[in-house]
């Protein structure tokens, strides 16, 4: 061939990928009808060029990417998000976080630190059922991941055009960003969807009509002829063949549908084809165990046949640790999740929410969660007595039985340093691991959650929030009353009400998000691939060693969008890179 051929080709290739890479194929909106199927309604044995488990965050953005040039299946263990008022309207926040029945959207888990979790068990995963803050990760942290910075841009550019909106700031919020800017966390930066230190008001998936918008709206991006997502689909385990003195290759899964019939699906041939796990923080490193990649020790104990030692599958679990302040207010709040965000200088978080809600919802849960914990932790110390605040000062004491208005301040600490790992509690898929954040293990994290409630404890005080605080009531009596409040299974101390260490340590909460356990450099490589084996990649947050940003949804969506074309890229120049 001579140097014009080579040079034409050239060309050629080049104008293929970017047309390939950048014009979106006709699509379907959702809720998909055409490929968007039951798991029962599968054959019992399909063939793909890329299988992905979990429908989740990072696995709708993935799987849409895939599809502009290959055949993909994804599999969903839960249903869509659509049609469930719950998950599609802000004021179902709370009520989808407290729905623990067998197929609700947000699985209940709790930590063998005692706090209670969730995770996603629907098409979007946890941007179905999350507080919708919208925020990219900091410069430094893409270029710590060894990212492309301009691929990131145009990854995010590329989910932000589906789900990320400016939410209209109101009242309490307003009061919140004005505090935040009066103690000192500057500069006030406006709407931004980038980390910048100071005070600024992020992005949200939910619409100026309260509507949310999850990843699974990205699937709108998919080549319908392409892409079939079956739902209800709960992957058993990832297959592996041998060959020769090669590693294991992945070549296909084996799922179950929800009347507990078997199916397989097959890679087609092809040396780019790949199952890719998308399953999350506590499914990807579940799903590898129960494939036979992971500590030794442990899968033996739980006769599994060992594929590959790998002492570092569900180790590096780590919990963002969130701690709050209730303050009921005096005047009305608008319903608000979290909006505004400052980004101090000591790496904690400051965020807020509002809206109207009864008080006695706090003896429900405290009901509820005690009898949850019973059946499910064994061992935890559970309180005999869980009390409840007899009167807040400058609250008449009858408003804790009525409808109020209140709101919620609260800082999540960066990070996080402390770090916990993950064990499988049985050969179930369906059942939970059990998990152990180690919150503030490392007093560095410690450290900065005093921090950020005493930054809290100024905002509270403020001349800017002083309409939405009841008057002679300070931030040390709530805070006070914080702690007779059932917001864990952790047991109270009596100096936590002088120790801001000490409450922080009794009154931690989850803000769900949770990472880890598939992390980069111990589990999987800079590509997502897998250590030890072939044909198979994780691609979600658990290949993550710190949460990144405030909220780290906008990343895994990201993270989705941009290793899917890194793979496509790959595919069609026919060899890795």
């Amino acid at each position: 061939m001579d140097s014009s051929s080579n040079w034409s080709l050239s060309i050629f290739s080049s104008l293929l990928a970017i047309l390939i890479l950048t014009v979106p194929c006709f699509s379907e909106k959702a809720p998909y009808s055409t490929f968007a199927k039951d798991a029962t309604s599968a054959p019992e044995v399909v063939f793909f060029d890329y299988i992905v488990i979990g429908g989740g965050t990072s696995g709708c953005a993935l799987a849409a990417t895939l599809s502009q040039r290959s055949n993909v299946l994804l599999l969903e263990r839960g249903g869509l998000p659509y049609g469930n008022p719950n998950i599609t309207n802000i004021t179902g926040f709370a009520n989808n976080l407290a729905d623990t029945s067998p197929s609700s959207p947000a699985q209940l888990f709790i930590s063998t630190d005692g706090v209670f979790n969730h995770r996603g068990r629907v098409l979007g995963g946890g941007s179905a059922v999350n507080a919708g803050f919208f925020s990219r990760a900091s410069k430094g942290y893409v270029k710590k991941m060894g990212w492309d910075q301009k691929l990131v841009n145009e990854a995010y550019e590329w989910v932000e055009k589906k789900v990320a909106f400016q939410p209209q700031i109101k009242q309490w919020q307003s009061a919140v960003r004005n505090g935040l800017v009066e103690v000192g966390v500057k500069p006030y930066n406006g709407f931004t969807y980038e980390h910048l230190f100071g005070t600024k008001v992020g992005g949200t998936i939910f619409d100026p009509q309260g509507h949310r918008h999850t990843a699974a709206d990205l699937l709108e991006y998919a080549d319908p002829t392409k892409i079939t997502v079956y739902l209800y689909a709960t992957v058993q385990q990832i297959l592996f063949k041998k060959e020769g003195g090669r590693k294991p290759r992945a070549y296909g899964v084996r799922f179950q549908d929800s009347k507990g019939n078997s199916h397989m699906a097959y890679l087609k041939e092809g040396s780019k084809n790949e199952v890719i796990l998308s399953a999350g923080a506590l499914g990807s490193p579940q799903m590898l165990m129960l494939s036979g990649i992971g500590p030794a020790k442990q899968l033996k104990a739980h006769g599994i046949y060992i594929l590959v030692d790998q002492p570092m599958v569900g180790m590096g679990m780590s919990d963002n640790p969130m701690n709050a302040v209730f303050v009921p207010s005096p005047h009305p709040v608008e319903v608000s999740l979290i909006q505004v965000v400052g980004i101090t200088g000591f790496k904690s978080y400051i965020e807020a929410a509002s809206g109207p809600l009864e008080l006695d919802w706090m003896r429900r849960i405290a009901h509820d969660f005690k009898n949850i914990a019973n059946q499910t932790m064994d061992p935890l110390k559970i309180p005999s007595e869980l009390h409840f605040p007899k009167g807040i000062p400058g609250i008449n004491p009858h408003l804790l039985h009525t409808p109020m208005q209140a709101g919620l301040i609260l800082e999540k600490v960066a990070g996080p340093y402390s770090t916990g790992f993950l064990e499988l509690k049985s050969k179930d898929p369906n059942e939970n691991p059990k998990v152990t954040f180690n919150y503030f293990k490392d007093p560095r994290d410690l450290q900065r959650c005093v921090q950020g409630m005493k930054a809290i404890a100024e905002v509270i005080e403020s001349t800017f929030f002083s309409k939405f605080r009841y008057p002679f009531t300070s931030a040390q009596s709530l805070m006070d009353t914080m702690l007779t409040f059932p917001l864990n299974l952790r047991p109270r101390h009596l100096s936590a009400s002088v120790s801001l260490e000490q409450f922080c340590i009794d009154t931690v909460m989850t803000i769900w998000h949770y990472h880890g356990g598939c992390q980069v450099g111990k589990v999987v490589d800079r590509n997502y691939r897998v250590f030890g084996v072939d044909g198979l990649r994780v691609i979600d947050g658990s290949t993550f060693i710190y949460s990144p940003g405030t909220n780290p949804q906008a990343t895994v969506m990201m993270l989705g969008r941009y290793m899917g074309q890194k793979i496509l890229k790959e595919r069609l120049a026919g060899g890795r890179k």
